[in-house]
């Protein structure tokens, strides 16, 4: 077994059952991994210099293979259901033992990262992947040790990462040939058949999901944060669509991170040391941060570029409409360093409603605030899905509900013991639609949603009058610079004052019938900030 780059001098995978790999890369820097990927035929370079790969048959998540091991620990912890399928441990154990085998002759690459900004809460993480380009996916996504924190690394977790590895679904009891399993007991990840490296990624956070508000009282967050000048943290939460990294991505104010979060009593601290952007349709006008991030050092997945060159066509969605981008957060110019914001004094909970019924902001009590958040509304928008003609309702709980191993009331009370131990304001900010439902209405202008948003972070939004939309029972203000007045209340902009009237009801029920799966979980209080409809829709 040959052994090659920076590693502790005690360090080992045979702990693993790894016996025999003919060369193990320990920690090559990113230009050493893209220089393999390229030689071994696995990538190309863009015009730009960033490294291209295709991740073959999955060119995303595949949530229906994804398994968490049933055992002492996650019997009775576990939300068990259609988001978390139980796997056996000594099932388990097998199709590990199986994975190393199969890796006995092949060329491995380790990497030693961590995960949460805050020290208080590190977990070092251990990759072992197949492809250098993987590698270098685990390099740009998690957080960095020194050389000096190699020398000392001891992993809280492993990762094993084995595309090329082919389950046998009726030998092993998987699903089909590809997986994810997570081990909370022996703190262990395998992910076999599939290449997408978004596996790794969610994985983590999936753990990070168990771990920290479980055993740390810590709310893990599926959202984007960043701090102002005078220190002033915001959080946006929100799903595909919604305009979350848009809204966040804010010259003025400093980026903690895009994506994953945890906020303990005194900070809000970024999961990860890097992005992982989605690039369908991106141009430097409209998302500039993204776009020159995509640099040498970066990983393109699943691109096509314009005929007869190397420059990306990101309109091209022949191989996918999730094509991905994965850069380190250091190649975003105003990224904090380290990643670490104080209690956050605003939250945006953004949402594209598609039936123009709801405010373009509106202001939450706590119990709207945890409603809302087990809620996680949005709308899918006709003509954006083939079989999609008129606007579908989405719900994920929590913003993230394919990555929650807990029950999302636990969530949500976190969220709301936080709320109440600090003076934070919540608003739903409404991205989709104003005049009408899609088809007939117009999209909020992103002018008015910005104006909104930066006259609720400097504080003037709260000094303002306020009135109440019924049905939803919602805070909304009556004056926003930069905005018409007659926008902030969404029935003034219909002209057909009964439609609008239908619409919010219809809404009103399709939430009180989401929330009827966790209900029986969920205090008084919570119940209460459900919206009511006039009428039956």
């Amino acid at each position: 077994m040959k052994h090659i780059g920076i590693k502790n001098e005690s360090a080992s995978i045979s702990s693993l059952g790894f016996t025999a790999p003919d060369t193990i890369f320990w920690n090559l820097p990113p230009s050493k991994l893209i220089e393999k990927t390229i030689t071994l035929g696995q990538g190309s370079f863009s015009d730009t210099g960033a490294l291209m790969v295709d991740t073959g048959e999955f060119t995303g998540r595949s949530p229906k293979d994804k398994f968490i091991i049933k055992d002492k620990l996650t019997a009775e912890t576990v939300w068990w259901g259609d988001v978390n399928y139980p796997f056996e441990p000594e099932k388990f154990n097998a199709l590990r033992n199986k994975m190393v085998h199969y890796a006995d002759k092949a060329v491995l690459y380790v990497r030693d990262c961590y995960v949460c900004a805050d020290p208080s809460y590190r977990l070092n993480v251990r990759v072992i992947t197949e492809t250098p380009w993987a590698n270098l996916f685990a390099s740009n996504l998690f957080l960095r040790p020194s050389k000096e924190e190699i020398k000392n690394f001891v992993p809280d977790w492993h990762i094993i990462c084995l595309p090329g590895f082919k389950a046998d679904a009726k030998a092993d009891g998987t699903r089909q040939h590809n997986f994810t399993m997570l081990n909370f007991t022996e703190r262990q990840i395998l992910i076999g058949g599939s290449a997408y490296t978004g596996e790794i990624k969610k994985s983590v956070f999936t753990l990070l999901n168990y771990v920290l508000p479980l055993q740390k009282k810590v709310l893990s967050m599926h959202c984007s944060a960043n701090v102002g000048k005078k220190g002033d943290t915001a959080i946006f939460f929100g799903l595909s669509g919604t305009g979350k990294t848009t809204l966040s991505a804010d010259p003025d104010r400093r980026l903690i991170g895009d994506d994953e979060h945890g906020w303990s009593d005194n900070t809000i601290f970024n999961f990860e040391g890097g992005c992982y952007a989605k690039c369908v349709n991106l141009s430097k006008e409209k998302e500039p941060q993204i776009y020159n991030a995509i640099r040498f050092g970066s990983l393109l997945e699943n691109v096509n570029c314009h005929a007869g060159s190397d420059c990306v066509n990101y309109d091209d969605i022949a191989k996918t409409e999730n094509t991905r981008v994965a850069y380190p957060t250091t190649f975003i110019d105003n990224a904090m360093s380290p990643s670490v914001g104080g209690v956050p004094k605003n939250i945006f909970f953004l949402t594209c409603d598609a039936y123009g019924v709801l405010p373009p902001v509106s202001k939450l009590t706590i119990p709207q605030a945890m409603y809302h958040f087990i809620s996680g509304y949005t709308a899918k928008v006709a003509g954006t899905e083939v079989g999609v003609t008129e606007p579908q309702l989405t719900f994920s709980a929590c913003f993230g509900k394919a990555f929650l191993p807990l029950h999302p009331i636990q969530y949500a009370e976190l969220l709301g013991s936080k709320l109440k131990q600090n003076n934070v304001n919540v608003w739903l900010v409404n991205t989709g639609w104003s005049g009408g439902p899609y088809g007939i209405g117009n999209r909020m202008k992103l002018a008015y949603t910005r104006a909104l948003i930066t006259a609720a972070l400097d504080g003037s939004l709260e000094k303002v009058k306020f009135d109440v939309l019924p049905v939803f029972n919602l805070q909304i203000p009556t004056d926003c610079p930069g905005v018409p007045a007659e926008m902030l209340n969404p029935r003034n902009t219909w002209k057909d004052k009964d439609s609008y009237d239908a619409k919010i009801n219809h809404l009103a029920v399709s939430f009180v019938k989401n929330f009827e799966q966790y209900s029986s979980r969920a205090g008084k209080d919570i119940l209460e900030a459900a919206p009511r409809a006039m009428v039956d829709a």
